[in-house]
């Protein structure tokens, strides 16, 4: 009986120890807009995977907030005078997840899985790489097919992450699941819908630039679900603040706003060739493509939704881009005209549409208003609702007419064009394709001057804007905004979280 009250006092003190260690061990909440879609650089197409894959798998290269190309799991490369060469210096003492190590032989077999693993979607963005050679255990060489201008953009995304050959070997398919990689954080858990958690590597080669122990990332589609969270304390930063929401943030003085613009682009995908639904007059005709432009007022759309902070544009690239094609500019909204190309295409009466939308609630919002506005032309827009990674799924069988579907940017002109409107393009869901297009497009590739690809992009655009399977709308506003105890954070160009260097007070 005596011993109980001393089993009770090392109980308690058992819990308050335990309990002061948890606390001791600082955790960042991340709140995204939607849950990512399969955690494996080969087979994933989600920016907000992208944003979790900063935190897991470092690249070869990264950009800085200029968009200059910056050493990471590479040191430097350098490219013969044919350009089809490019030898690959890699950091040495750099470790993966599983204590294997990050050298030639892993880099040689993640470029290699891309290209050949079935259903990559990396495999078109290094398409010119012929083959790679293992050098020494540091140096690798890319032997090209030919020139290739972007591959050094594309390294610095998903095609230049580098994941440990015997933890791939070993998952196969199944390595999403739990991916290794040589990032400064490593997976822990995932839970789908609810949270993806990842906790500091201890042998990450920059450890000296990480100090938050834990990420949390937490998918929550309904952002005003999402800003109260962070104004409850529950998140530290969230990504796709609405733009309507930016005055309840400024006042906050607990919560700080920051912002940039995206290199990618916000544009409806419209089915031309994918499946029984693409047999209708928008997927046959181009004068009814051509129509449904031209009902739609893009200037209007961004003042009602987001009271005119996106840039709006009718390109793939911004008119802020060296690769932007004034010759084309973004045409003013003409309804007599839409009626009338409608007219030509032989459409009478409303034309019925399945627009299919992710759940988000700005994404609704813009649906909704050219929903309105298309009707006015002739246009029956019925939106369908969909989860964002359901969406993507139902886009690769043809289970649409027309997607409203973002795409987050990449530094090179060709990471926005090529996998959309190439024939075999792995994002090219309208399925489009014109053999003169892919010949401008790989052209665009291999040439070496930025005046000889803008006037190859130029002939694209004159067929592709008027005929193609993507209706740009514009380039939005990157909106994030944390708690006042998270320092650090910067917003990059390409919009995702770099977590090195964040800090919790």
């Amino acid at each position: 009986m005596k011993l109980q009250p001393t089993l009770k006092a090392l109980t308690l003190g058992l819990t308050l120890a335990l309990a002061g260690a948890a606390s001791a061990q600082s955790t960042l909440r991340i709140g995204l807009a939607e849950d990512p879609d399969v955690l494996d650089p080969t087979m994933a197409r989600t920016y907000v995977g992208r944003i979790v894959f900063a935190s897991i798998c470092d690249k070869l290269f990264d950009i800085d907030e200029k968009l200059n190309l910056v050493p990471q799991l590479a040191l430097s490369h350098t490219t013969s005078t044919d350009g089809k060469t490019v030898t690959i210096k890699l950091r040495p003492n750099v470790k993966f997840h599983d204590g294997t190590p990050m050298n030639a032989e892993a880099v040689k077999f993640s470029l290699d899985r891309h290209l050949t693993m079935q259903g990559s979607f990396r495999r078109a963005e290094i398409a010119q790489i012929d083959k790679v050679e293992v050098v020494d255990p540091l140096t690798v060489r890319l032997v090209l097919k030919a020139p290739f201008a972007p591959l050094m953009a594309q390294l610095t995304d998903r095609a230049g992450m580098i994941v440990s050959q015997k933890a791939a070997t070993a998952a196969g398919d199944k390595f999403g699941n739990a991916p290794v990689c040589a990032g400064p954080y490593k997976f822990v858990e995932r839970v789908a819908q609810d949270r993806i958690v990842v906790e500091r590597f201890a042998d990450y080669w920059d450890k000296a630039r990480v100090h938050v122990d834990r990420i949390v990332y937490r998918p929550i589609q309904d952002s005003t679900v999402r800003l109260a969270n962070l104004k409850s304390g529950q998140l530290d930063l969230l990504e796709r603040l609405l733009a309507t929401d930016i005055a309840e943030v400024r006042k906050d003085s607990k919560l700080k706003l920051a912002s940039g613009f995206e290199l990618g682009y916000q544009g409806i995908t419209m089915n031309l060739a994918n499946g029984e639904k693409a047999n209708s007059p928008l997927g046959k005709d181009a004068r009814v493509r051509r129509a449904l432009e031209l009902s739609l007022d893009r200037e209007a759309i961004d003042q009602v939704v987001f009271n005119g902070l996106q840039n709006v544009n009718n390109q793939w690239v911004s008119p802020s881009n060296p690769y932007y094609q004034p010759k084309f500019p973004t045409p003013k909204r003409d309804v007599a005209r839409a009626k009338a190309l409608l007219k030509e295409a032989g459409v009478n009466g409303p034309l019925t549409l399945d627009f299919m939308v992710p759940n988000n609630p700005e994404t609704r919002a813009v649906a909704e208003v050219m929903q309105s506005m298309a009707a006015e032309a002739g246009f029956d827009l019925k939106i369908r609702v969909t989860e964002f990674a359901t969406s993507l799924n139902e886009a690769e069988k043809g289970n649409f007419q027309l997607y409203m579907l973002a795409w987050s940017g990449r530094t090179d002109p060709d990471g926005n064009i090529y996998s959309f409107a190439s024939c075999k393009g792995p994002l090219n869901y309208g399925k489009f394709c014109d053999p003169a297009i892919d010949a401008l497009l790989d052209k665009a590739r291999s040439a070496t001057s930025t005046a000889e690809r803008k006037a190859l992009y130029e002939q694209v655009a004159a067929k592709w804007l008027p005929e193609g399977s993507v209706l740009y709308l514009y380039h939005r506003a990157l909106l994030f905004a944390h708690g006042t105890r998270l320092e650090g954070f910067k917003v990059m160009p390409d919009g995702l979280i770099r977590v090195t260097d964040l800090k919790l007070k």
